[in-house]
């Protein structure tokens, strides 16, 4: 069997040898993107690791703007196979930063922005956020949700899912006069149904990690301290196959979100930055 080490490596030279543009390199974009996130890759697998200060990660508006470029350059990495999203601590996102315009879901403060503002860091990055996730990374995902904590959006979208046993899920927008619009409501209503994500999203009421695993947000349930090594673990046993049939597996998989995310995300957005625009 060949090597398939050996297949990268003629791949990149033959590459070379056409005059394409150099890909980012991993220690080039591992670097660039090192104040968000964490990267480790061993034998193809990738961990990103979510962090502010090796610490809990907070969001922000920098955050906001750095993770639709984060995965692209994932995606246009030939040598990452599987991805692993993670947090650092026991908590997923712990809160805001201070720097997050809105921060808190405060609608009012989105009123003060000027308008190429509110449109450049709100509405097109929240949906590059997403649409960056799903459309430009075409390998295995699987998230390693450990503990309590905001925009779970792309850790459900992940083809599989763990999570801590104290982790709890819930978007509060609603209560905070917010449309929930920019991903978390897509995601409960394409994995809960429309009734039952009518119901967390008005009512903004916690989700437990057990109630998470019945209603189909996530696999497994585990003890954090068993969360790591058991993403990993699955990750090697997804390794074991081909890697034309972990990609094309992972097309296949993909697909509904895709469809899912032409249909709705744009509309979502919008109204809730029309919202958070005319709020009294």
């Amino acid at each position: 069997m060949t090597d398939p080490t050996d297949e990268r490596a003629f791949s990149r030279q033959r590459e070379k040898e056409m005059g394409f543009v150099p890909r980012t390199p991993f220690e080039d974009y591992r670097d660039k993107y090192a104040k968000f996130v964490r990267m480790e890759r061993r034998n193809g697998i990738i961990e990103v690791r979510l962090h502010t200060d090796d610490g809990p990660a907070l969001y922000s508006s920098d955050v906001h703007n750095a993770w639709p470029r984060m995965f692209v350059d994932i995606g246009q990495d030939p040598d990452n196979e599987v991805l692993i999203l993670t947090g650092t601590g026991d908590q997923w996102i712990a809160g805001f930063n201070s720097s997050h315009a809105g921060g808190g879901g405060a609608a009012n403060a989105l009123q003060t922005l000027p308008t190429d503002a509110f449109y450049d860091h709100l509405v097109n990055d929240a949906a590059k956020i997403m649409e960056s996730f799903i459309f430009n990374i075409d390998i295995p995902t699987i998230a390693c949700i450990n503990g309590p904590g905001m925009h779970t959006e792309f850790a459900l979208m992940c083809d599989i899912t763990l999570c801590a046993d104290h982790t709890i899920f819930n978007d509060p927008h609603f209560k905070f006069s917010v449309v929930p619009g920019d991903g978390l409501g897509l995601t409960f209503q394409e994995l809960m149904g429309l009734k039952r994500s009518a119901w967390y999203l008005y009512t903004s009421d916690d989700i437990t990690a057990e109630q998470a695993k019945e209603m189909g947000l996530v696999n497994e349930v585990l003890p954090l301290e068993r969360l790591s090594a058991r993403g990993w673990e699955v990750a090697e046993m997804i390794m074991q196959r081909p890697r034309n049939v972990r990609r094309l597996t992972a097309s296949v998989l993909r697909r509904p979100w895709k469809q899912r995310l032409t249909r709705d995300l744009g509309f979502h957005i919008q109204a809730e930055m029309l919202a958070a625009r005319i709020a009294k």
